[in-house]
């Protein structure tokens, strides 16, 4: 048996305390800290911890995953969404979907302008501005907890990120049907099936959370003490994590659906979310130390002026989007402003649909897309939830000095 790994647990958990502590005297997030502490000790700087050792850690991001995902589930209140209506899914829809507009128009510009406007390259234009839509709700949520932020901003905020990722499969989807169909050396396959298939995914995923939240709920009612409705949940995230990647569905929207699930229908959501709160602290530093142990400084040199313009448009897009979407919905002023600058982060969807990506393209565009997915993960990462803090601040919806 290796009992490496152990060490490396112990190593990231340290860390995590460490940088995150030395964030809080700098006034910067935890979740930045962490991130940047994980940078130093993986293998773009010290090298502490071996690029051969992250496939075996990497079971700790995904169920981090379902965890966060779960949380995030929870904050989705049935009273709120009667309360708002459908306010925060049609902002989801204009910023993700002006986002992906934004870039493939820019991309398609800059082909234009070097006289390089030919079919594969649209088709390269197509996949990666489908990526754009996607929004990393992991640190967005641990800066909300960790200054206990609360507001109309921040309950958009919250709401948003949820919905995102389901926009951004399903536009991926579309995308990716459309540069296939463009591809003439490809078998013919149904446009159809082709743009079926995300749906399809959502749709699974949406089952699995369905599914074990209501066992979650009834569970809660027989098992009443506070060691079992724990273990249940524990045992529910893992258990929601592993169906949906065996049955080809997205594990953070299975688990975001079940915690909906159970905070919408459970009389004990808030004590067992209680217990829930002071037991995945060390779960959330090892995912996001391990989410800088992984970020590779080495492919910022490789992706020009192609990442240059998606790292910036990107973010213009989902400003303006975030911005129109407010307004046909006559959000607060505050909403209006400050939303886009908040969905910045970008990270464990995105990096997936990179991979989906290489088999849309040819191997050389496939990785190139996945380079400068990754270069704008370090970007997005590392100056995303610094961003979302100010934003919350300047809306005053920051209510812990910290």
């Amino acid at each position: 048996m290796n009992y490496t790994v152990l060490l490396y647990t112990s190593l990231i958990i340290a860390t995590g305390l460490l940088f995150g502590k030395i964030a809080k005297y700098l006034r910067l997030p935890n979740v930045t800290g962490y991130l940047i502490g994980g940078l130093l000790i993986g293998p773009s700087i010290f090298n502490l911890i071996k690029e051969e050792a992250l496939p075996g850690l990497e079971i700790v991001s995904v169920v981090a995953l379902g965890f966060i995902a779960f949380t995030i589930g929870n904050e989705l209140k049935l009273k709120y969404f009667k309360k708002v209506g459908v306010k925060p899914i049609v902002i989801a829809f204009f910023e993700a979907t002006i986002a992906v507009i934004f870039v493939f128009v820019g991309l398609l510009l800059y082909f234009l302008i070097i006289g390089q406007l030919n079919v594969q390259n649209i088709r390269f234009a197509l996949v990666l501005s489908a990526i754009a839509a996607a929004t990393a709700p992991a640190a967005t949520l641990m800066v909300i907890r960790q200054y206990r932020a609360r507001g109309p901003l921040t309950e958009t905020l919250l709401s948003v990120v949820a919905i995102d990722d389901s926009i951004a499969v399903l536009l991926f989807g579309i995308f990716v049907a459309i540069a296939n169909a463009l591809d003439p050396t490809r078998e013919s396959v149904s446009l159809f099936l082709q743009i079926m298939h995300p749906i399809f995914e959502i749709l699974i995923s949406v089952g699995i959370g369905g599914v074990i939240g209501l066992i979650l709920v009834f569970g809660c009612i027989w098992f009443t003490g506070r060691g079992n409705r724990i273990s249940l949940t524990v045992a529910s995230i893992i258990l929601t994590v592993y169906l949906a990647h065996l049955l080809g569905g997205s594990s953070i929207l299975a688990a975001m659906v079940m915690g909906f699930i159970f905070t919408n229908f459970s009389s004990q959501q808030e004590k067992v979310n209680e217990l829930i709160y002071f037991f995945t602290p060390p779960i959330y530093v090892m995912f996001f130390v391990l989410s800088g142990v992984e970020l590779k400084l080495s492919v910022l040199i490789t992706v020009g002026i192609l990442g240059v313009l998606y790292v910036i448009i990107r973010v213009i897009g989902k400003i303006v989007g975030a911005y129109i979407g407010a307004k046909v919905t006559k959000s607060d002023e505050n909403t209006k402003k400050y939303l886009g600058f908040a969905l910045i982060p970008q990270a464990g969807v995105a990096i997936g649909l990179s991979l989906v990506a290489t088999t849309a393209l040819n191997p050389e565009l496939g990785a190139q897309i996945r380079a400068i997915v990754l270069s704008a993960t370090v970007i997005y990462e590392l100056t995303g939830p610094l961003i979302t803090k100010i934003v919350l601040k300047k809306a005053g919806e920051i209510t812990a000095s910290l």
